[in-house]
């Protein structure tokens, strides 16, 4: 099966331009970027697509074996790179498609330019042995994942607007649990593990491409410290703090986000 078909790949934008490939974040798909790709049409190409299990994507693709890691992810992501054969690509990540990215970008450094951050947390669980702050404590985490398990639908109704900040814009935080609710649920319980129990923090050294790292206030899923542990932690790295709040500016502030990106660009 090609990627096409398989992570419903789109492309626009110039031909001759520069690639800009977008992942999107945990119970989203490509359409989160319909107000940021614009700003880039004219100059790149724009390169959307959704992973397996969200969007228009193939849920008969989805292996347990590939899937059950990062890695796995990172390997459909090379595979779209390889297939439509783009170099220079400009790698734009939301959460944690943002270590995803990294770690397609440590595989095949030669493909990648640089790699943007959204909102990125190379662990989530803290870990007191070495101090290291990632905002849960793991009983938040297998209690998050106990109520996703018995109620996916009500866990996204509850989580997806406080994932989303921004409560006196209740619109934003609705398209999000739609989103969710948009997602196949066995195959979001599963990802919604391999999200949440990661830890690429022995990754992050690795990347040899340039990145920028786009932190918000008052992120719950990724706090102002993980962004900066994430930005002392890779080689390279520019770090810019936005005013937007919440965990997805893409959606929530769109102008600043691609303000951020034009301007590292």
């Amino acid at each position: 099966m090609g990627t096409t078909q398989r992570n419903a790949v789109t492309i626009t934008g110039s031909e001759s331009g520069r690639p800009m490939l977008f992942a999107h974040g945990y119970g989203c798909d490509q359409n989160m970027w319909r107000f940021v790709t614009p700003a880039f049409q004219d100059t790149h190409r724009i390169v959307l697509f959704d992973h397996v299990g969200n969007g228009k994507s193939d849920l008969s693709a989805y292996r347990d074996s590939r899937h059950g890691s990062l890695a796995g992810y990172a390997e459909d992501i090379l595979e779209i790179v390889q297939e439509n054969d783009l170099r220079d690509v400009i790698f734009v990540g939301h959460s944690v498609s943002a270590m995803i990215g990294v770690l397609a970008a440590i595989r095949e450094p030669e493909r990648f330019s640089g790699i943007v951050m959204i909102g990125p947390s190379p662990r989530y669980i803290d870990d007191e042995a070495d101090g290291y702050v990632g905002g849960f404590l793991h009983s938040d985490i297998e209690q998050m994942l106990e109520s996703l398990d018995s109620n996916y639908l009500g866990w996204s109704s509850a989580m997806a607007p406080v994932i989303m900040g921004n409560p006196d814009r209740p619109e934003l935080g609705e398209e999000l649990t739609n989103s969710f609710c948009r997602t196949d649920p066995e195959i979001a319980r599963k990802f919604a593990r391999v999200t949440f129990l990661s830890d690429n923090r022995a990754d992050l050294p690795d990347l040899r491409v340039p990145s920028l790292i786009l932190q918000c206030a008052d992120d719950v899923i990724a706090p102002a410290v993980v962004g900066d542990y994430v930005h002392k932690n890779t080689q390279e790295s520019t770090f810019m703090a936005l005013n937007a709040t919440g965990h997805c500016p893409n959606l929530s502030a769109p102008e600043e986000t691609v303000d951020a990106i034009k301007s590292w660009l």
